[in-house]
């Protein structure tokens, strides 16, 4: 059998984060976002978003990468969330059956503002 390797971002909220004022976690999420818009305006991320009730509560968000994991660990490095120390992200890589996955170019918003507004 072949297979498909893809590289995966677990983002998991940090142990120990620092303590921020609403506004400024606000502004830190906008900046998260952009980054990843920007990631994926550059081809680089295929699938991303975030997780929903997961059974362990520092789980925040799943990334698929057309990178190799240390291209992946750099960007993910310069994440203000992950700069802030808000954020870590965990880096794998993925085999699943070849075509078994596919991917559509489907955007992912800049901002808070953006996602509730479903743009």
């Amino acid at each position: 059998m072949r297979f498909d390797q893809h590289t995966v971002v677990l983002l998991v909220r940090s142990a120990d984060p620092p303590e921020l004022p609403q506004d400024a976690i606000d502004r830190l999420q906008d900046a998260h976002l952009a980054h990843q818009a920007g990631l994926v305006e550059q081809g680089l991320v295929l699938a991303a978003g975030p997780f929903l009730h997961p059974d362990n509560d520092l789980l925040r968000g799943f990334v698929v990468l057309s990178i190799a994991p240390d291209e992946a660990r750099a960007l993910y490095a310069d994440d203000p969330a992950v700069r802030a120390g808000r954020l870590v992200a965990q880096v794998a890589s993925w085999l699943v059956p070849e075509g078994n996955v596919r991917y559509e170019g489907v955007p992912i918003p800049r901002s808070m503002l953006a996602a509730a507004a479903g743009d």
